[in-house]
């Protein structure tokens, strides 16, 4: 096999491509699903165990070559006759005056980004105005980073299956305090205060920090949840940090992103992170605070959980309580974004319907 893979080598290297046609025929000829080389591929499983590991790299090697000699003569179509009902059939490409030049042009087409990346781009650039910068963590945490370094006790409802997707669980748990993953139940996490955890494990105060990132909770998909979305959470810790710093710095964020309209307020409420905690509700932007089906009559919808960062979490990341406070705070992208756009069902985000991502194009 091994010899006919270096013939095939030598036909693609040798194959003269000269117009589109041509190119066409060697892409179908060598690279195609039913090409020579998925075909060669296929027939690589057949071959004895000792020889696979060779062979497979000079199938990559074919492979390789013939996808760089594609790509290289597809790059230089200025050489190909151009096939387009706008222009002179006799057209070739080396030939202008051919070309009818009292024709419209063909316009360039805009590509657009998605909504979420937009606003999320949108949210680390405010707050990194006011000196926030951003960490990111993994995926897929341990329970000590997830969970306990976090104040979330045992037993607490998020912990269980209804909310949290399990990698792998082990049994008994590390003691508290405890650090490493030997032991540890392996989740996705669920929200991205874990990177915080993790910058604080690793940086001394002052710390002003912005952990933006997908999460992952078992939830049923519906019109206002999903399983996976994306958070933005926002840390900042140093010497004589107060609650009055952490409104002023959601009360900026709130008119730089929606508007100078926009009214802002806070309701008491927990986490097992903060204390005191609040929930940030904004007026809503559908109705303008009169009250209708989004704001469920109230005149006010939920963007944000926050709070003063529990002293226990700080001693959890060996950081001294008496000395260091802060603030936290955490919003989904998702939320900001169908208020941003009035947006009604979340599951548009992730239906990749183009009538609906056409929308932006434009948007930065």
């Amino acid at each position: 096999m091994k010899e006919k893979v270096n013939k095939i080598l030598q036909q693609v290297e040798d194959h003269k491509i000269e117009n589109a046609e041509q190119l066409e025929s060697f892409r179908i000829k060598y690279l195609s699903k039913k090409g020579i080389i998925p075909g060669l591929f296929a027939e690589l499983k057949k071959a004895a165990p000792e020889d696979k590991k060779t062979l497979g790299i000079e199938l990559n090697k074919l492979k390789n070559a013939a996808s760089d000699k594609f790509k290289k003569i597809q790059s230089l179509n200025s050489k190909f006759e151009i096939r387009n009902s706008k222009f002179d059939p006799e057209y070739s490409g080396r030939n202008p005056k051919s070309q009818d030049l009292t024709l419209p042009p063909i316009p360039n087409e805009a590509g657009t980004r998605h909504p979420l990346s937009i606003v999320r781009r949108r949210m680390i650039e405010i707050f990194s105005r006011i000196g926030f910068n951003l960490s990111e963590g993994p995926e897929i945490e341990d329970e000590w980073h997830n969970f306990t370094a976090l104040n979330f006790e045992p037993d607490h409802p998020a912990i269980g299956m209804q909310d949290t997707f399990f990698i792998e669980q082990a049994s008994p748990s590390p003691p508290a305090g405890g650090e490493g993953t030997l032991g540890q139940n392996i989740v996705l996490r669920t929200h991205t205060s874990s990177v915080q955890i993790r910058v604080m494990e690793n940086q001394k105060p002052p710390i002003r920090t912005l952990s933006p990132g997908r999460v992952f909770r078992n939830e049923t998909i519906s019109a206002r949840a999903h399983c996976v979305f994306h958070q933005v959470e926002g840390l900042y810790i140093d010497e004589h940090v107060s609650f009055a710093d952490l409104k002023q710095t959601l009360f900026y964020f709130v008119r730089e992103m929606f508007g100078e309209d926009t009214q802002l307020r806070f309701r008491p409420s927990y986490f097992p992170f903060t204390e005191p905690s609040a929930e940030v509700d904004i007026s809503c932007l559908i109705c303008g605070g009169k009250g209708c089906n989004v704001c469920k009559h109230t005149g006010w919808v939920e963007i944000a959980g926050a709070g003063m960062v529990d002293p226990n979490v700080l001693k959890n990341c060996k950081i001294d309580p008496q000395k260091y406070t802060g603030y936290a705070f955490g919003m989904g992208i998702e939320r900001i974004t169908m208020l941003k756009y009035k947006i009604n069902d979340l599951r548009l985000f992730t239906g990749n319907d183009v009538r609906f991502l056409r929308q932006f194009v434009g948007v930065i």
